[in-house]
C-alpha cells in the first residue's frame, strides 16, 4: 500500500510495547485512523513529542488492506496549544475534546470541518478573555451538527409545532432530540427544564459567529452544561469520562 500524509490530532495513545506504541489519530484528510508507532517509546525515536495528547502534527502512515492498525513512519509536530499546559480548566476541556472525537466517530469517515472546529476550540481554551466552558460548548454543538445530531430549537420536537421566541415552561428531551412544549413534555421522562435564555444561548452559540465570546452568568453556564451533558451522554450511550470535571469550567 503507498503511503499516506495527513494533518493529525493525536486524540489517544496507549503502550504497545517496551518500544512501540498505539496511537488514535483524528486527521483531516482521512477522519479517525488507529496507528502502530514502532519505536515510539524509546527516548529518541523518529517520533519524539510528536505524539503527545492533543499535539497537532503532520504524519506519514501505511494504511493496511485488513483490520489491523495502520503503521505509522514518520510524525512531525505542527501545532502544541501551549495555553493547554499551564490551564488546567483548558486541559480538561481539550482532553473532553480528544475523548468524543476518539470515541464518537468511526474510522476513516473525514469531517473536516469538525476537525478544523476542534483546533480552533484547542486555540482558544485558556486564551485570555475566553469562556472555556462557552467555547466547549459551541464546539459541542458543531460536533453535534457535523454528526447528524443536532438539536431541535425551533420548534417542539415531538409534536413539529414551532415554538415562539420567549416561551416559558419548555423542556428539553435527548430521546427526542430536543425542545419540549408545554404540552408534550408531560410525556417524557427524560425531559430536563430550559429557561428561555438557556434556548437563546443554545441557537446563537449553534451558529457561525463567535457568540461564545458574549459572557454568560454563572448559573446560565450550568444549565447549560447540564443540558450538552445530558444530550452527549443519551446519544453515546454513556456518561462521558471527562464530563464531571466540567461542572466547574468558567
Amino acid at each position: 500500500m503507498p503511503a499516506e500524509k495527513a494533518l493529525a490530532l493525536v486524540v489517544r495513545t496507549t503502550d504497545w510495547s517496551e518500544t512501540s506504541r498505539i496511537a488514535t489519530l483524528w486527521t483531516r484528510e482521512r477522519g479517525k485512523v488507529r496507528v502502530l508507532a514502532k519505536g515510539g517509546r524509546r527516548l529518541k525515536s523518529n517520533f519524539e513529542i510528536a505524539l503527545d495528547l492533543l499535539t497537532l502534527c503532520r504524519i506519514v502512515f501505511i494504511r493496511k488492506s485488513s483490520a489491523g492498525l495502520d503503521l505509522l513512519t514518520e510524525a512531525q509536530v505542527a501545532e502544541r496549544f501551549p495555553t493547554l499546559r499551564t490551564n488546567l480548566q483548558a486541559l480538561n476541556a481539550g482532553y473532553y475534546v480528544a475523548e468524543l472525537l476518539a470515541d464518537w466517530t468511526e474510522d476513516y469517515d473525514p469531517h473536516p470541518k469538525l476537525f478544523d472546529a476542534a483546533t480552533a476550540a484547542l486555540r482558544d481554551f485558556g486564551t485570555p478573555g475566553t469562556s472555556i466552558a462557552l467555547r466547549l460548548i459551541a464546539f459541542e454543538l458543531a460536533l453535534l451538527l457535523e454528526l447528524g445530531y443536532s438539536p431541535v430549537l425551533d420548534a417542539c420536537a415531538a409534536c413539529r409545532k414551532p415554538v415562539p421566541d420567549g416561551e416559558r415552561g419548555l423542556a428539553f428531551d435527548p430521546a427526542v432530540g430536543g425542545l419540549l412544549c408545554r404540552n408534550c413534555k408531560l410525556s417524557h421522562k427524560n425531559r430536563l427544564s430550559i429557561s428561555v435564555e438557556a434556548r437563546r444561548r443554545l441557537r446563537e452559540l449553534s451558529g457561525p459567529s463567535e457568540s461564545w465570546r458574549q459572557l454568560a452568568t454563572p448559573a446560565l453556564r450550568a444549565e447549560l452544561r447540564r443540558l450538552l451533558g445530558h444530550y452527549v451522554t443519551w446519544l453515546m450511550g454513556r456518561r462521558p469520562r471527562l464530563l464531571p470535571y466540567l461542572n466547574k469550567l468558567s
